[in-house]
């Protein structure tokens, strides 16, 4: 082996010895893309790049939106730390605009002491894993590449089970079939990105409610991501609202439910990094604690400045706006890999993603990564949908079944969408 080589040309052998105690990591997902990109020139806003994988929404001032805050306000007290759940002001803002979207008229209602705030959703994560239990565990695939690493740190301690889906059933994971698993596995708790990254799929409405009440009735603890709670299309129609389970949450005191959200999709702020988690007080003083020991609490300015995105008016018109641009973005990216042969099982329902079959295509463009290959080559960039089949220390053997899909992302403006679908349009006709 000390002959192989990796992509730059160093030997394998070299790589394992410079490293000496540390381990080799891959990156994952959409850092791997940009990581494959920069190697050809790519960088972020260049003007002559389209990333078609892009995993955050567009951050400009957009139709419809208020103006983009562009000043911090730093007081004196900002110079020490912070309480490590985050403010006070931030965790009451965050209840009352969960409250204020899905509880208004319900007896039982978030407060202060039910959310728990952290620099961005991916360290919310990373908190909720190292508090987890020696449980069993389930999660959908495909679904957030993230979830692969969080759950392989902690495989001493998590029996993780795989709940695998297919075109046929949609990528998703009925509440029928949630129920048998949960009793098969005698699962503990269930993890799950709704509206789903990749596929775009949403849980809602009955189905939705379903899973609460199945939560509620077997003590199973339900792990929500709802990053994309905002991104929710009616077919082609930009969608009456977004959607959470919080909706359906009889007593957030008992209900085992925790959903995990934040600024970074739905308010289009990825860069200020303010997640946050809200469930039982007692699971959230857990993550609380578990954040004692890994990170110390998010930043205090920018906590305040997250409060004034949070202002009702102000969040109602910004996620306003987004489903309406986006909506129309999403039937455009649905139409034109349509055109090609690009095979949309389901389109997308929310999140900015569109996942899609290139089984329909001739070789060797029907295979996923040689697509996103080509593709580099024309400055666009995608994301090889293997990169969603979740698998934890690659224990599941064989090769993926999702080597011939791929997540389109319309996240970036409009028209540098439609600048990457030109030119895959024009790389498969040449092909």
């Amino acid at each position: 082996m000390s002959g192989a080589t990796g992509p730059d040309g160093v030997s394998a052998t070299a790589v394992a010895e410079s490293l000496g105690a540390f381990r080799p990591i891959p990156y994952m997902g959409v850092i791997y893309v940009v990581a494959e990109a920069v190697k050809l020139g790519f960088q972020n806003g260049h003007p002559d790049w389209c990333n078609l994988g892009q995993g955050q929404p567009e951050v400009g001032e957009m139709e419809g939106a208020p103006p983009r805050f562009t000043d911090f306000r730093v007081k004196p007290e900002d110079q020490a730390y912070g309480p490590v759940e985050g403010t006070l002001e931030l965790r009451t803002a965050v209840a009352r605009h969960v409250n204020r979207l899905y509880r208004a008229g319900k007896r039982s209602q978030y407060t202060a002491e039910n959310v728990t705030v952290a620099s961005g959703g991916w360290l919310v994560l990373s908190r909720l894993f190292a508090a987890l239990g020696s449980i069993r565990l389930g999660y959908q695939v495909p679904d957030y590449t993230a979830y692969e690493d969080m759950i392989a740190y902690h495989l001493d301690r998590l029996a993780a089970r795989a709940l695998l889906t297919g075109e046929s059933e949609g990528f998703a994971v009925s509440p029928e079939r949630l129920e048998r698993e949960a009793k098969r596995h005698d699962l503990q708790a269930f993890l799950l990105s709704n509206p789903c990254n990749p596929t775009g799929r949403v849980i809602r409405g009955a189905d939705l409610e379903a899973y609460v009440a199945l939560a509620r009735s077997r003590g199973l603890t339900l792990i929500l991501d709802e990053f994309y709670s905002h991104f929710v299309y009616d077919g082609e129609r930009p969608g009456a609202g977004p959607v959470s389970a919080a909706a359906y949450v009889e007593d957030v005191e008992r209900d085992p439910v925790v959903l995990v959200d934040g600024l970074t999709k739905s308010f289009r702020y990825p860069g200020w990094r303010v997640g946050w988690a809200i469930g039982p007080r007692a699971m959230v003083d857990s993550l609380t604690r578990a954040a004692s020991a890994i990170d110390g609490g998010p930043s205090r300015p920018v906590q305040r400045a997250a409060i004034e995105v949070l202002e009702p008016a102000r969040a109602d018109q910004e996620t306003r706006a987004l489903r309406s641009v986006f909506s129309r973005k999403r039937n455009l990216m649905v139409e034109r890999l349509t055109r090609m042969g690009i095979r949309c099982a389901q389109p997308s329902e929310g999140t900015f993603y569109v996942w899609a079959s290139l089984s329909g295509l001739k070789a060797p463009l029907c295979d996923a990564d040689v697509f996103f290959r080509r593709a580099l080559e024309h400055k666009v960039m995608t994301v090889p949908g293997r990169f969603f089949d979740v698998n934890p220390r690659k224990e599941r053997p064989g090769a993926s079944p999702l080597e011939s899909w791929m997540r389109f992302s319309f996240g970036p403006p409009e028209a540098n969408v439609r600048m990457g679908l030109d030119r895959l349009a024009a790389m498969i006709a040449r092909a």
